[in-house]
């Protein structure tokens, strides 16, 4: 009732839905015959800090193959925000060395029969890294 007399217009009053099960039947009739609507709030936690512009900004940059790095320094927003805001299409971490071809040479090398040395030799790669890249 105090809310009432200090706000005369009150039309609709928002509860959070924590509470509004546990509101009195007698309190939300009572509430209604004087025309005013309880109901409760949906949206939950803190609100974001940055929307969705700034996510299909992120995006868009990485599309056009800007680095987080570059992306963060631009919009001035934190890198972990940028990796956050990024989607799916960029991975955290170094990128790896040796091609995914060069992979599937050195194994296809060692199915035929070459020692690691040769094939270390032959395509100019460290002997532990062929021995590395084998094992995957």
């Amino acid at each position: 009732m105090e809310l009432l007399d200090r706000y005369p217009n009150l039309k609709k009053i928002k509860v959070p839905s924590s509470l509004y099960p546990r509101t009195s039947k007698k309190y939300l009739d009572a509430l209604s015959e004087l025309g005013i609507e309880v109901e409760p709030v949906i949206k939950r936690g803190r609100p974001k800090k940055y929307g969705s512009n700034e996510a299909e900004l992120v995006q868009k940059m990485i599309d056009e193959g800007v680095s987080p790095k570059d992306i963060s320094d631009e919009l001035e927003i934190p890198l972990k925000t940028v990796y956050y805001l990024k989607g799916t299409k960029l991975k955290r971490g170094r990128k790896p060395k040796y091609s995914k071809e060069t992979e599937e040479e050195i194994k296809k090398l060692r199915d035929e029969g070459l020692r690691a040395k040769d094939i270390s030799e032959k395509l100019s790669i460290p002997l532990r890294t062929v021995y590395c890249l084998i094992k995957r």
